[in-house]
């Protein structure tokens, strides 16, 4: 006999859902094959939960298309930067800028070595006190790439920076909402497919069946009853 399976996923929960708001909007009470209180429930939350699941994954497509940024411009910003700190070291070491220039950017314990850049936040960090002890710096200035350069670029990454971190606390909001409502309707379906069923028990036949999966109810075979011959007994 087939068996009853309930949505795991979220567009199948608003498949059920919307299935029953549909009968418990175009079928008459008495005909209705769930409690008029689950027909309000279902056609009242039908919509918050769709609405719900729609702000999320729009929330989910902003992060990946705003992750995607992030990537392109912390790569363009840490190349300028590195490119800045390797043309300093090498003007250090023709002579051209005194060793004491590392300290006052910053990068004193570094020596003559790159500093790591792969860590956002350590990257944040040292571009900033490149920057700023730069600008204050006196002396032979450092082109190709110039401060400036350096700057626009770090500044181009901090807005997108800034923007994946707010998707991010975004996501956590709408995930916290719909997570509550994925809760509810998974109760609500339960509840409306045990009334369903109540309705036309003993569920026994392939035309009672067919009826509940036409108020959104979903049955499975099992592998051994898909095959003709098992279905002929």
């Amino acid at each position: 006999m087939p068996y009853r399976r309930l949505p795991n996923t979220d567009q199948a929960r608003l498949r059920s859902l919307k299935a029953a708001m549909q009968k418990a909007t175009s079928t008459s009470a008495d005909k209705l094959l769930f409690s008029q209180m689950l027909a309000h429930e279902v056609s009242s939350f039908t919509p918050v939960f769709e609405q719900n699941l729609s702000q999320y994954m729009n929330s989910r497509s902003l992060q990946v298309q705003i992750g995607k940024q992030l990537t392109e411009s912390g790569k363009t910003a840490r190349l300028y930067l590195s490119h800045f700190i390797q043309v300093l070291n090498m003007s250090i070491l023709r002579g051209e800028i005194k060793a004491d220039a590392r300290k006052q950017l910053g990068l004193e314990e570094y020596g003559s070595s790159l500093p790591d850049l792969s860590g956002d936040q350590q990257f944040i960090e040292i571009a900033q006190m490149v920057i700023t002890g730069e600008e204050r710096r006196t002396g032979n200035r450092i082109y190709n790439p110039s401060i400036a350069n350096v700057k626009v670029k770090f500044e181009q990454f901090m807005e997108v920076y800034r923007k994946h971190k707010d998707i991010l606390q975004t996501i956590v909001k709408h995930q916290a909402r719909f997570i509550e409502s994925r809760e509810k309707a998974d109760k609500l379906i339960v509840a409306l497919w045990n009334e369903i069923e109540a309705s036309l028990a003993p569920i026994d036949s392939d035309d009672k069946r067919a009826i509940a999966a036409d108020y959104g109810v979903v049955y499975f075979y099992r592998p051994i009853e898909r095959h003709k011959d098992f279905l002929k007994m």
